[in-house]
């Protein structure tokens, strides 16, 4: 019989992540799934790891473009062991090492998988959603691969067209997608000027690949962001970028329209130093809206591209097929490993969530249950 488990509930949308973690976020005890009322094409896991990402937080104020139905079980990707598996499992077995696809099940889907997520000791998912995990890969790696890395591929190559010979400036290259594009930036060919606001981790970001580093910090009080254009513009030979990688929104896409060529790509990737774009307790809208400077756009005859990876290959889900072979593929050959600077214990999931709210991790973060199954 197995051991009861806990799991993480949200309880109630808050205006802002931290009023969710502070008020709504609780864990609560959890029984190992009914089989009985199972279908033959679903496995049961026993969760091993889980990734904290920064979709996780903004779901629990409700002012990410999903909502779940309250209450909810965070943790959009996961990873763990087979513990059950129905009749018509055939690609696993008990016992196998096994990531889930968080666009088939988990928080972020609908339907009935949709209450199974990673900050939790049991899962459910359908045969689709389970991968095998890639001998190369732990537990908390291969939580943090497909939702970093195919955010980066599809923003840089499929949206990009990044093409080996160009340089790119990587905004927020500390974080979780951030790093991924610096990888992924690498295997295309092209020059990566990467930046960040701490030297610290700017350092591990050179050491992960990255061909120059910046730190944005500003300078003086009356900035929000250091006036980088010269220091990019030396690093190109006078030339300028050309594509911005910009995860980040806010001060710092406005002094990167002046590091680009002319008829440079601008991705839009997200707006991490602005995320109270929307209304916090679910009621969304956008009146705090980022803006771009049209007469930048013009005079440098830039092609600025909203690359939304969720989003578009919901729209079109055949853009997906060559961009998972690509990422196992070098996963496999060894030239993708996903950097995980924090790992906590789901006990302490408040502090994790703080923790990559406040920008302290480096690349991604996991959480453990701490139940150990007999």
């Amino acid at each position: 019989m197995m051991r009861q488990g806990k799991k993480v509930h949200v309880n109630a949308f808050g205006e802002t992540p931290m009023e969710s973690v502070d008020e709504y976020v609780e864990i609560v005890d959890q029984a190992y799934p009914d089989t009985t009322s199972l279908n033959s094409k679903d496995v049961v896991l026993q969760v091993k790891s889980s990734a904290i990402g920064w979709v996780d937080l903004m779901m629990t104020s409700g002012q990410y473009q999903h909502q779940p139905r309250l209450p909810y079980t965070p943790g959009l990707e996961y990873s763990g062991v087979v513990l059950w598996k129905g009749d018509d499992v055939s690609h696993v077995d008990i016992g196998d090492r096994v990531m889930v696809d968080g666009f088939l099940c988990g928080p972020r889907t609908s339907g009935p998988y949709q209450k199974y997520g990673g900050f939790s000791t049991y899962a459910v998912a359908p045969k689709e959603a389970i991968i095998p995990i890639p001998e190369s890969l732990n537990f908390d790696q291969a939580c943090n691969l497909l939702g970093s890395y195919e955010t980066a591929y599809y923003c840089l190559k499929t949206s990009g067209g990044l093409q080996a010979g160009e340089t790119v400036l990587i905004h927020g290259a500390s974080g979780a997608t951030g790093m991924a594009a610096v990888h992924i930036a690498k295997l295309l060919g092209a020059t990566v000027i990467a930046t960040g606001r701490s030297d610290e981790k700017l350092s591990i970001v050179k050491s992960q690949g990255a061909d120059y580093v910046i730190n944005t910090s500003p300078t003086n009080k009356e900035d929000k962001v250091s006036k980088f254009r010269t220091e990019v513009k030396s690093l190109t030979g006078g030339k300028g970028v050309d594509v911005v990688y910009d995860g980040v929104g806010g001060a710092i896409s406005e002094e990167s329209l002046r590091c680009v060529k002319f008829g440079a790509r601008f991705l839009i990737v997200g707006w991490a130093s602005t995320p109270f774009v929307a209304k916090g307790k679910g009621k969304r809208g956008a009146p705090n809206a980022n803006r771009l400077p049209t007469n930048l756009i013009l005079m440098k005859g830039l092609k600025v591209l909203g690359s939304p990876m969720v989003i578009a290959t919901q729209n079109d889900i055949s853009i997906r097929t060559q961009r998972l072979k690509d990422i196992f593929r070098w996963v496999e050959d060894g030239k993708i490993s996903p950097y995980v600077s924090h790992v906590f214990s789901m006990a302490d999931i408040k502090e994790a969530m703080r923790a990559k709210w406040n920008g302290k991790i480096i690349g991604g973060a996991a959480v453990r249950p701490d139940v150990e199954l007999i």
